[in-house]
Formats: C-alpha cells, sequence, structure tokens
C-alpha cells in the first residue's frame, strides 16, 4: 500500500484572501423630523433662541422669580422719573422708574406675558385656520380651490396693521384676548397660502395615490398622509409670524389702540415713555431692548427651522 504524504495547508496569500463577510448592524432610517432634530442641536441660532425663549416662558408664568416688586405700585413723591442704578442688579431700582413712580423693571418683566400670550396665541389660531383652509382646497381642487382661494385673496389684500387699527377701533374694552382675535382675523392668509401649496404638491405623490387605491377615505388621506409631510414649511412661517404678532401687538399698544391700562405690556410703556424721552430715556429703552430680543429670538428660532427641514440646505 503505496505511503500517503501529508502536506500541510498552503498558507493563504494575503494579497489574494477573501476578507471573511462582516456583520454590520443597520442603522435605523432617520424621518426628516429626526434629521432635523439632529441638524438643530448643531445650530447655535436654536441653541440660543431656545434659551432665550425658555426664559421668556418662566418670566411668562413665573414673573415672581424675577422681581419682588410690583409693576402697579406707584410712589410719585420719591421715584418720579428716578434714574436707573445699574449697580443694584434685580433690584426695582436697577432699570429706574417712570413717570408715574413705578418700577420700569418690574413692568419689564410683567410685560413679558401679555407679548409672549398675544404671539403664541395669535400663531396657534391662524395656523388651525388657515392650515384647514388651505389643505382643503389645495386637497379638493376646483370650485371648492376657487372659492376658499378668493375667500383667501379678500382677506390677503386687506394691509395687516391698519386692518387691525379699524377692528380693534370698535372695541372700547381692548382686552388681550380682543387684540388676539383682532391680529388672528387678518393673520392667517399666509399660512392658507403655504399649506395649500405643500398639499398640492404631497396629494401628487405615490403613497397617496396608493392609499387613495387601497380604499383609503377622505378623512384618512388628509389627515394621516398629507397634513404630517405639509406641515413642515407651515411650521417656519408660524415660528417667524410669531415674533412679527408680538411686534404688531406692541406697535398697536403704541398707538393706543391695542392693550391699555391696567394691562402691562411693553407697546403700553414705550408709549409712555415716549413722551419724557428728553428727559428720562431709561423709560423708552429697556421696554423697546426687551422686545427686540423677543421678537429676534423668535425670527432666530424660526430661521434654524427653515434650515433643518429644508433638504436643499443641507
Amino acid at each position: 500500500m503505496p505511503d500517503v504524504i501529508k502536506t500541510a495547508p498552503a498558507t493563504e496569500d494575503p494579497k489574494t484572501a477573501v476578507a471573511e463577510p462582516v456583520a454590520v448592524k443597520a442603522e435605523k432610517a432617520r424621518s426628516l423630523w429626526g434629521d432635523a432634530w439632529v441638524d438643530l442641536r448643531s445650530n447655535w441660532y436654536f441653541v440660543i433662541s431656545s434659551v432665550l425663549i425658555v426664559i421668556l416662558l418662566v418670566m411668562t408664568v413665573f414673573p415672581g422669580l424675577f422681581t419682588s416688586a410690583s409693576p402697579t405700585s406707584s410712589d410719585l413723591v420719591h421715584h418720579f422719573l428716578g434714574k436707573p442704578e445699574l449697580g443694584k442688579v434685580g433690584s426695582p431700582e436697577w432699570l429706574g422708574y417712570d413717570g408715574q413712580g413705578r418700577s420700569v423693571y418690574a413692568r419689564v418683566i410683567y410685560g413679558t406675558r401679555a407679548s409672549v400670550i398675544v404671539g403664541i396665541s395669535v400663531t396657534v389660531l391662524v395656523t388651525v385656520f388657515g392650515g384647514l383652509i388651505g389643505m382643503l382646497g389645495g386637497y379638493f381642487g376646483g370650485w371648492v380651490d376657487a372659492l376658499l382661494s378668493g375667500f383667501t385673496n379678500i382677506f390677503l389684500g386687506l394691509p395687516f396693521l391698519l386692518g387691525a387699527m379699524v377692528v380693534l377701533q370698535a372695541f372700547t374694552n381692548r382686552s388681550v384676548w380682543v387684540v388676539v382675535l383682532a391680529l388672528a382675523f387678518l393673520g392667517w392668509t399666509q399660512i392658507a397660502r403655504v399649506m395649500r401649496g405643500a398639499v398640492i404638491t404631497i396629494k401628487q405623490s405615490d403613497y397617496v395615490q396608493a392609499a387613495r387605491a387601497l380604499g383609503a377615505g377622505t378623512s384618512r388621506i388628509l389627515f394621516k398622509h398629507i397634513l404630517p409631510n405639509a406641515m413642515a414649511p407651515v411650521i417656519v412661517v408660524a415660528t417667524i409670524s410669531l415674533g412679527v404678532y408680538i411686534s404688531a401687538e406692541a406697535t398697536l399698544s403704541y398707538l393706543g389702540l391695542g392693550l391699555a391700562e391696567p394691562t402691562i405690556s411693553w407697546g403700553i410703556d414705550i408709549s409712555g415713555g415716549a413722551s419724557q424721552i428728553r428727559v428720562a430715556q431709561h423709560i423708552l429703552l429697556y421696554p423697546s431692548i426687551m422686545l427686540s430680543i423677543t421678537v429676534l429670538a423668535f425670527i432666530m428660532l424660526g430661521e434654524a427651522v427653515r434650515n433643518a427641514l429644508d433638504p436643499k440646505s443641507r
């Protein structure tokens, strides 16, 4: 029987060796909102504006955390047009006193409440109403779209501030909610046009056509398939517009057609400080700075959200 010669197995050439497949854990695909959140966390516009907005919201709900002074108590004998004492940070006299002996600092803090409530409330109302009008017109088209678009164009032709002045002129008691309704009555048109354009584009998508072919009802298609995908541009416009509504409220209050005493508002204080600007500039200065910071914070937030939700900007 012939001897069997055992040979050692040949060593594989590292150049020709085939690497064994390595199992790679599939990364979970992120949605548009997931990608947007990742982008927002690294955007300093978003970080700064979010911090400012959180502080403003805390001022709105808990103004007593920032000052113990009353914004309505006055002392004409001791505090008439009192100058700011900038070294006493957080004290009632920190930003001085107005012509009625009231603490400017306390009024700046408490004035946040009216402005933020007006801005958020108007934004919610115009987003709901304008979004509904735009969604129905964009989805159904035809005579429904023509009717709703014509209705929208009528309001779009009215100057925003001038129309608000006319509406508010009819009310003798102009509370916060009267101003909110007046601004929402004229401010929904832009949201409606943005939503209409987004719905017209999305309703041609394959997944909408597939849902319709599978027998999905109109309400299911609108609220499950179209609305979630059409909200991105609407949220961007609504966030930026929030700062515009706060500015509009201050403008109307400054002109004497918006909020009125005893409501505490930056616009009211700016109006009162304008008459004393030659002798006490601080009455006008500090509410104006606070108003500018608030509007800027919401505009910066809107810019950050727009960049995060726009795939072309990545």
